[in-house]
């Protein structure tokens, strides 16, 4: 159901345009991404959508407790992250059950937003090592999955936040996501860290070159 919503409300809020190195998705994957914004998940499940995949997303466990959305991410098998608590490594055995079962796994290794309140797009920040540990403890492979554009649609205070959603739909902002080559990590945790950072830096740098050739910056 999540995956469809954004689908449907994305192309609503911008222009999204999607690319994608070989290799593609294949199921049992681990989809890194880098986080900008409230909307980026939007991006994240419209792109995916459009190559035929419906992941599990890891995503903070303070949305189970919204009315409904809680529900919905249950039953459809997502993974809350409890930050901060002994129970926070729950996580990774949750998402290792649904890699092993066949499923795409959507994580966002800089575990959290940034701070700043501009509306531009910079290069991801410091990675935790949990996608690291997942990957090799599991042997999956990582798609390194990087967007720009999102922060043109909410930046800012909360008041300019809602602005930025509720003139979208006029402004049409550029939106792009690129799905970079499969990498399978090894070594240690802090080097496998260093090769995937890297390579959702390459996947970010592509959609904002990709933005700028297509006068993404007019949007």
């Amino acid at each position: 159901m999540l995956s469809a919503l954004a689908r449907a409300v994305v192309p609503v809020l911008g222009r999204l345009t999607v690319t994608s190195g070989a290799g593609g998705v294949a199921p049992g994957s681990i989809v890194a991404a880098n986080h900008t914004a409230l909307i980026d998940p939007g991006l994240v499940l419209a792109a995916l959508r459009r190559a035929g995949v419906e992941p599990v997303v890891l995503a903070a466990a303070g949305l189970w407790r919204v009315p409904v959305l809680g529900g919905c991410l249950t039953r459809e098998g997502h993974v809350p992250v409890r930050r901060g608590s002994a129970r926070a490594a729950e996580s990774l055995g949750l998402a290792a059950r649904a890699l092993a079962a066949g499923r795409v796994v959507v994580l966002y290794p800089e575990g959290g937003l940034p701070s700043r309140r501009d509306a531009g797009d910079r290069a991801p920040e410091a990675f935790r090592s949990g996608l690291a540990r997942l990957a090799l403890a599991t042997g999956s492979p990582v798609v390194p999955l990087g967007h720009a554009g999102a922060r043109r649609i909410v930046s800012g205070s909360g008041m300019k936040q809602l602005a930025g959603v509720c003139t979208a739909p006029l402004r049409r902002p550029a939106l792009h996501v690129h799905l970079g080559e499969p990498v399978t990590p090894c070594g240690d945790v802090a080097a496998a860290t260093a090769e995937l950072r890297a390579a959702v830096h390459r996947a970010w740098r592509h959609a904002v070159e990709q933005l700028a050739s297509d006068g993404g910056r007019r949007g």
